[in-house]
């Protein structure tokens, strides 16, 4: 089979492979579509310790065409969006089947899209942080795949008021389809929102992004963080200080829900996959790639100011 490789020369090339075969409790996939995140940018740059050669790839979408001891064989023709820790940058993947959740009418782009995104977007918003009617949430990196959800889930959750963080803010048209409020520039944050404080604010960045952030809560807001974009400083976090105004600091890792909670975490898949089914939510795929174009693509993504959701194509 086709597949893309990253190997020592920190390169994605393209080239041929055995096929994989399900273990007990997986399934293969045939991937039509295959999801470009920033997982990606960051087993390209090293921050996570990881054998090469191997084949990179976090989410996919195609059709079951085997399944491991102890899966039902009734799902070998099913549509599916598989999330895994490795692997669908090629033509054919294998993935746990409890995280191979079945797409109904979603197209097989859109069920690429979804992705890891999904399931951490409305575990964001309904698990984590439980955005409640009339609240005001805050979202970095809010027109990536994870924010542009999460704004989406927020408005239908009854939001009050829905600002975004981003790298160029002349793009008010596009973030009001997605529930956005206002985009503010992230070079200007946090001087351009005034005096203004969040109940809730959704923080993938880190370092001074989430010092700054702390100090943006009301009273009892909850900030959230599920990444370091920006790097690995440290922030100081004083538990009785929080503790005067009743604010919280949270965590989500979603890789580590899949190993420890899977269930947990394809039942989220389930609730976002319902809001894109029935037309409460949207995911834009801006750009289709070819399995040797990869490389170029994720440096794209690196580079900042992408827009939607891009992915590669192997079959579709």
């Amino acid at each position: 089979m086709k597949a893309v490789v990253l190997d020592t020369d920190n390169r994605f090339t393209l080239t041929s492979l055995d096929e994989p075969v399900p273990a007990a409790g997986e399934v293969a996939v045939r991937v039509e579509y295959a999801g470009i995140q920033w997982g990606d940018v960051l087993v390209r740059g090293g921050y996570f310790p990881v054998p090469r050669p191997f084949v990179p790839g976090f989410e996919a979408a195609g059709r079951v065409v085997a399944v491991g001891e102890g899966v039902d064989p009734a799902r070998v023709g099913q549509l599916v969006t598989a999330l895994t820790s490795s692997g669908a940058y090629a033509e054919t993947v294998v993935a746990p089947a409890v995280l191979a959740l079945p797409v109904g009418d979603l197209d097989t782009r859109t069920a690429a899209a979804f992705g890891w995104a999904g399931p951490t977007a409305w575990d964001l918003i309904h698990t984590v942080t439980r955005v409640r009617p009339g609240e005001s949430v805050l979202v970095h990196a809010a027109l990536g795949g994870v924010g542009s959800l999460a704004a989406q889930f927020a408005s239908a959750a009854g939001a009050g008021r829905i600002v975004g963080v981003v790298g160029d803010p002349d793009q008010a048209d596009y973030a009001a389809k997605l529930g956005y409020d206002r985009l503010v520039s992230r070079h200007g944050f946090p001087e351009t929102l005034g005096d203004e404080r969040f109940d809730v604010i959704l923080d993938p960045v880190g370092g001074p992004v989430r010092a700054a952030g702390l100090d943006r809560l009301a009273p009892h807001g909850r900030l959230v963080a599920y990444g370091a974009m920006g790097g690995a400083a440290s922030v100081p976090i004083d538990a009785d200080d929080l503790l005067a105004q009743g604010r919280s600091v949270l965590t989500y890792n979603s890789h580590l829900l899949s190993r420890t909670a899977p269930e947990r975490l394809a039942a989220s898949a389930v609730e976002a996959l319902r809001l894109l089914s029935d037309g409460r939510a949207r995911i834009d795929v801006a750009a289709v790639y070819e399995p040797a174009d990869l490389d170029a693509a994720v440096q794209r993504l690196a580079a900042g100011g992408t827009r939607g959701k891009h992915l590669v194509r192997f079959g579709g």
